[in-house]
Parts: C-alpha cells; sequence; structure tokens
C-alpha cells in the first residue's frame, strides 16, 4: 500500500510554533473540559456566598458559616465545604472520567482527597492535576491484567484493584503533590499581588487578549486564573482575576467598529455578532473579525487593560466564575460592592476597544470588505473545531437546508482520524457508504483513518467528519457541532466521496493522489482485488460485520434462485417496497409486519443508494419480524422512479441481529465496481444474477 511522504528533517519556525501552539490549545481544552460541566456547581457557591455569608444579602449563620448554634459550637455552613470539598471533586471526578470513564472518576476524586486534606487552600489545580493523573495511571494498571482474570473473579479484581490503588495515591497526594501545588499556589498568588500592588495587572491583556484568538486562553484561565481568583474569593469575597479574560467589553468595541465603519460581509454580519458575543457570551465570534484584520487586536489589547484598570481603580470584582462571557453572567456574579467598578469596567473596555477599531478601520483602505469566510475558516483551523456560532453569522454554514460542509471548510481543520456515516438506525444505508468510503480512503494511502457507520441518536462529539443523508443533516448536526458535515443524496455512488478523500489528504498532510473515482472499487487497488479476496475483510471492518471466511449468517443461503425477479411489475418505490418485500415473505425469511416496516424506514429517509441500487430494509423495531436472513432481487429493466432517482435493481434485505451487516458489506462491494454492475444490467436470466450476486451467500 502507498505510503504518504514525510517532510524533510528540518521544521521551520512557523511549523514549531503551530505544534506548540495546538499543543496548547489540546491542554487548555482538556483544563476547560473539567471545569466547564461544574460551572453550574461555582454558581451555586456564588450565591450561596453572596446570600447568606456574615457580609451577603441576607446573613444566615447555619448556612454561611458564621456564629454558633445554642450549644456553643461554630456552625459549618455551606460556603467552607463546598469550595473545600465538593468543587474540588467535582473537578477531579469530572477529569478522571474524561481519562478513564467512571471508573477514572472515582478513583481519580478519591486520590484528590488526599491533596484536599494535606493544605488548607482549595485544591483546584491539586484536583485538575490528580483526577486525570490517577485515571490515567489506573488505566494503565487495569491493562496489565486485561484478559487474564478467571471467570468469576472480575469483580473481585476490579473493585479492590481500584480501592487499593485509589487509597495509596490519595497518600502520595498527601505527602506529595498537595505540598508541591500549595507552593505553586503561593507563588502564584503573590506573583499576581505584585502586579496588583504595582498597578501592573492590566498589562495582562498583552497576553491574554492575542490568547483568546488563538484559542490558548483556556490554559491560562482555567489552568491559573479561575483556581487563584476562588481562593481569592474565598478570602475576600470577590476576584478582579475573575474578569481579566471574561470581559465582553474589547470584543464588543470591536464589533461595533464593524457596524459603523465597516462594509461588506462584515459590516452586515457585525450587528448579530455582537448581540451573541454580548449577551450570549460567545465571545469566539469576534476572532475572524480580527483575524481578517490583524490590527485590530491593538483595539482588544487597549479595551483590555482600560477593562481591567478600571476595576482595580473601584476595587471591583466577582464571586465567581462568569461562564459563558456574557454581560448577563457578569453581572449575575458580581460582587454587592461591585457592580458600579464592573459596569464602568466593561462599558470603558467597550468604548476604548471601539475607539481604536474604528480609528484603524477608518484609516485601511480595507475597511472590513475582505473576505470574512476565509477569516472563519482559519479561525476554525486554529481552535481544532467547526465553530457552528462562528460559520451560522457569516454563511458558511454549507446552506439552511442541509447544514453541509463546502469542500473548502472540508479541507481545513486538523488531521482526519475518525470518519462516520450517520443514518436513521446506523444499520442499512450507512453500512453500505462506510464500506465504499473505507476502500477509497484506503486506496488513497491512509488506512489508519477509521470509516465506520452509527445512528444518529448515537453520536457523540468525537468525528472528524460526519456522511449523512441530507434529509437527516438537521438531525446529526445539533449531535456533532466540531465535526464536518456532508450531505449525500445516495451512499453508493455521491461524487462527495472524492471531495472527503482530497480533504482527508490536506488535512493529513499526505501527498499520495487518490485513486480515481471510477477504479477506487473496480480495480481494488491497494485495498483488494477485484474478486474481493483482500478489501472484503476491510470493507467488513467498517461496518462491522465478518469478513469473508469468517461466520456466515445464519439460516442457509442468503440468496436463492426463486427470490430474483427478472423483470419487475412496480410502478413506483412504494409498488416496488411491496414486491421486494413479498418475495422475503413468500421464503418465510419475515413476516407481513417487516414489510410494513420497510415503508416506515423509506418514509423517513431515502433507501436510494446510487448507481441505480435501492435497497428497502425494515426498522430497528421490526427485528422481531425476521425469522432468518434473506435477500431478494427485482429488475426493473426498463428503470424505475425511486422518488425522483432512476433505479434498475431493488434489493430487499432482512438480517438477524448483525448479519445484515455482512449483507450489506458484500452488496455495497459488488455495486461499487462498474464492471459488475454493467454485467447485472445485461444479464438476462436469473441465473446469471445468482452467479454475479452469489458473494452474497459465503
Amino acid at each position: 500500500m502507498a505510503t504518504a511522504t514525510t517532510t524533510g528533517t528540518t521544521t521551520s519556525t512557523g511549523g514549531r510554533s503551530q505544534v506548540a501552539r495546538a499543543h496548547v490549545q489540546r491542554f487548555g481544552t482538556f483544563l476547560s473540559g473539567m471545569i466547564m460541566p461544574n460551572i453550574g456547581a461555582f454558581i451555586a457557591w456564588g450565591l450561596i456566598t453572596a446570600f447568606f455569608i456574615e457580609a451577603g444579602f441576607t446573613p444566615f449563620g447555619p448556612l454561611g458559616g458564621f456564629g454558633q448554634n445554642a450549644e456553643g459550637e461554630p456552625y459549618t455552613g455551606l460556603v467552607g465545604p463546598m469550595i473545600t470539598y465538593l468543587l474540588p471533586l467535582l473537578i477531579a471526578y469530572t477529569g478522571g472520567r474524561m481519562v478513564y470513564d467512571v471508573r477514572g472518576g472515582v478513583v481519580g476524586a478519591i486520590a484528590t482527597m488526599g491533596v484536599i486534606v494535606g493544605t488548607d487552600i482549595p485544591m483546584f489545580i491539586g484536583a485538575m492535576l490528580m483526577g486525570p493523573l490517577t485515571a490515567w495511571l489506573m488505566k494503565r494498571i487495569d491493562a496489565i491484567w486485561d484478559g487474564k482474570i478467571k471467570p468469576g473473579f472480575e469483580m473481585l479484581v476490579n473493585n479492590f484493584s481500584a480501592g487499593i490503588f485509589a487509597a495509596l495515591m490519595a497518600i502520595v497526594g498527601f505527602f506529595v503533590v498537595g505540598p508541591a501545588v500549595l507552593a505553586f499556589s503561593t507563588a502564584a498568588a503573590a506573583a499576581v499581588d505584585f502586579l496588583v500592588t504595582r498597578g501592573l495587572l492590566p498589562l495582562t491583556s498583552i497576553l491574554i487578549e492575542p490568547a483568546k484568538v488563538l484559542f490558548l486562553n483556556n490554559a491560562i484561565n482555567h489552568g491559573i486564573l479561575t483556581p487563584l481568583g476562588t481562593a481569592q474569593a474565598l478570602e475576600e469575597g470577590k476576584s478582579i482575576l475573575f474578569l481579566l479574560e471574561a470581559n465582553p467589553g474589547p470584543g464588543l468595541g470591536i464589533l461595533l467598529a464593524y457596524t459603523f465603519f465597516g462594509r461588506g460581509a462584515a459590516r452586515a454580519s457585525a450587528p448579530g455578532a455582537a448581540l451573541i458575543h454580548f449577551v450570549g457570551g460567545i465571545h469566539e465570534i469576534y476572532f475572524p473579525y480580527v483575524l481578517m484584520k490583524p490590527a485590530l487586536i491593538l483595539a482588544a489589547i487597549a479595551g483590555g487593560m482600560t477593562g481591567i484598570f478600571t476595576l482595580t481603580i473601584f476595587d471591583a470584582g466577582l464571586r465567581a466564575p462568569a461562564a459563558p462571557g456574557s454581560i448577563i453572567a457578569v453581572l449575575a456574579q458580581t460582587a454587592s460592592d461591585s457592580y458600579i467598578g464592573v459596569i464602568l469596567a466593561v462599558t470603558a473596555a467597550t468604548a476604548v476597544s471601539f475607539l481604536v477599531a474604528s480609528v484603524i478601520l477608518k484609516a485601511s483602505r480595507d475597511k472590513g470588505e475582505g473576505d470574512l469566510t476565509e477569516a472563519t475558516s482559519r479561525m476554525e483551523a486554529m481552535k481544532g473545531k467547526r465553530s457552528s456560532v462562528s460559520s451560522a453569522v457569516v454563511g458558511t454554514s454549507g446552506g439552511a437546508d442541509t447544514g453541509g460542509t463546502s469542500a473548502r471548510e472540508l479541507a481545513d481543520g486538523g488531521p482526519v482520524r475518525h470518519i462516520v456515516f450517520a443514518c436513521d438506525a446506523g444499520m442499512g444505508s450507512s453500512a453500505m457508504g462506510a464500506s465504499v468510503l473505507r476502500n477509497k480512503v484506503k486506496a488513497a494511502g491512509f488506512g489508519d483513518v477509521k470509516v465506520t457507520n452509527a445512528a444518529i441518536a448515537n453520536l457523540t462529539d468525537d468525528f472528524d467528519i460526519v456522511v449523512t443523508h441530507q434529509d437527516l443533516a438537521t438531525r446529526a448536526r445539533p449531535k456533532v457541532p466540531s465535526a464536518s458535515v456532508v450531505t449525500v443524496d445516495n451512499f453508493m455512488g455521491s461524487p462527495r466521496y472524492d471531495e472527503i478523500v482530497e480533504a482527508v489528504q490536506q488535512r493529513n498532510g499526505a501527498t499520495v493522489p487518490a485513486a480515481p473515482a471510477a477504479d477506487t472499487a473496480a480495480s481494488g487497488t491497494a485495498s483488494g482485488t477485484a474478486s474481493g479476496t483482500a478489501s472484503e475483510p476491510a470493507a467488513a471492518a467498517a461496518t462491522g460485520g465478518p469478513a469473508t471466511g469468517g461466520d456466515a449468517p445464519s439460516g442457509g443461503a442468503i440468496l436463492t434462485r426463486e427470490r430474483i425477479v427478472m423483470d419487475g411489475g412496480a410502478r413506483d418505490a412504494a409498488q416496488a417496497i411491496d414486491e421486494a418485500g413479498g418475495l422475503l415473505v413468500a421464503a418465510g425469511a419475515v413476516t407481513d409486519a417487516y414489510v410494513a416496516s420497510m415503508h416506515e424506514r423509506e418514509a423517513s429517509v431515502s433507501t436510494f443508494m446510487g448507481n441505480g441500487l435501492a435497497i428497502p430494509h425494515g426498522t430497528n423495531q421490526a427485528k422481531d419480524s425476521i425469522r432468518s436472513a434473506a435477500l431478494s432481487v427485482v429488475k426493473y429493466p426498463e428503470g424505475l422512479d425511486w422518488n425522483g432517482k432512476p433505479v434498475t435493481w431493488v434489493i430487499g434485505i432482512a438480517g438477524k441481529d448483525n448479519e445484515h451487516l455482512a449483507i450489506l458489506s458484500r452488496v455495497a462491494k459488488i455495486f461499487g465496481n462498474k464492471e459488475k454492475v454493467r454485467q447485472l444490467d445485461e444479464a438476462s436470466t436469473a441465473d446469471e444474477v445468482l452467479e454475479l450476486l452469489g458473494k452474497v451467500n459465503d
């Protein structure tokens, strides 16, 4: 198999910086993944603190943790235990679960208790360290005896190994990690105090504002500012650190400048972007406007510095993190004595950013009529994910009807590692499409790229490219906001498959040319021969079915001469489904209920596959109506109108359990081979068709 060429031994400075930035982004995203799911807990703590502490809106000792009860014992309250135990443990559990599911979350939380009790400050940094680390080590330990435990002893080994290792890590946390994190936190707090006392804190905007546009801010915000700010808020009731990055003023000023002094698409889209940014708190929406005119980063820095300077003058801050960075969230977390300072900080930041951006735009010959779509694509490439919000505002979503991704957008982004075909049930159409595209991707030299299929209901946002029928795009898109969504009108011969292969070449940095579309499946180059001796295992792997020579579907021959009709009598798709389904019923393979479910499937999404083929099959709920795996084949020599698509062959499919996957893999291979399709079209007898399609019985 051809392999992708590599770059030379020397790497450019730009390449090194991009790699370093990507590592920082991934690190920041991981930190954010531990903090953001628990923001609700931070908000709850902030509200309890605001209302019930001694200086709160409605002081109440039993909840605020001040005063004594009738026996003279001090109240514990909620404020202290929540920030000391609950919040760090939630962070540790979330981080551990990200690494090793629930088992990782449990051992991570246990180990973090050692860090918590070994120090006297909130251990957020310790939790972000111990949770994932303990989970990762637990995963490696489990791998040592994976598959070696005698049946009946799995639960015993799993429970005791987790308990023993977590206890040991808690001790390590108490004696080693806790003191180290305490020393780091003390040094970081001293650095912040140094900046504050000398009036240098506004200078942090020189780092923070460019970092936001480059998506490097998560490592700073969630790795340093949030833990330090929370510790400061516990002592003083508020912290300025929560607003260093979350202030929406700098971005709002830039968008307002585009609204008044920009041109073209940038000016037209800026008001909507400003609303989403300021009220919705999605700051990334203004990043493409800065990338389109990089000098505007000066406006963001000036606005950020002004906001921080205003906060220091009024000694203002927030009680807890404001996430997302919406003005609503900012005001909700503002300390009771800081409303004037916070409001003035946001207003001043907006005004200064607006003035600087306006000067830059008015002095420039290009006032924003540049390619905002290209800037958005660059922003998404830096982010490493697709931005559904930015794409929607600037009109790069690929069309409102389908939500698909254009060829240019498809080529942008990070390396492609996993492509998934999604259909209603994740079986019929998607399984065949996955088989076809996998062969194309392998032929282009990318055997390490996974091509699988799934039901839309089971999609998760960890795929790079999602392929789905155009009628299902509106259901798929919300589940995969970070993926490129490719819509097709058939799963067998869509020209978009070649676009996907080209995108894989560009995004994975390969120089191997893709095999021509007409020859990929037919020749079997790099993935097998035309007879399928080498490529069927790959195709079967893509669909989850067994390869040739593995376990054959049960119930005898899948296709027999009696279930092949050479001159179908149907005149439309509904009649054709009845005709193909009737053959399955007559063979005793299915009941009439299965035929009814074939119509249900067609009503939800078309089973037209391209290359003159339709494969009507039942829904998931109709599995009980299948008695044995079987195929029926009906030819329409004059062609059949399948809801606007020309069809010559209708193949009815029924398979128990996962048998249909192996069947579909073989059908896909045959109809993906243009020479085989030509021979089928020229066949005049059922025996000839059976000989050509007989591989489905293997």
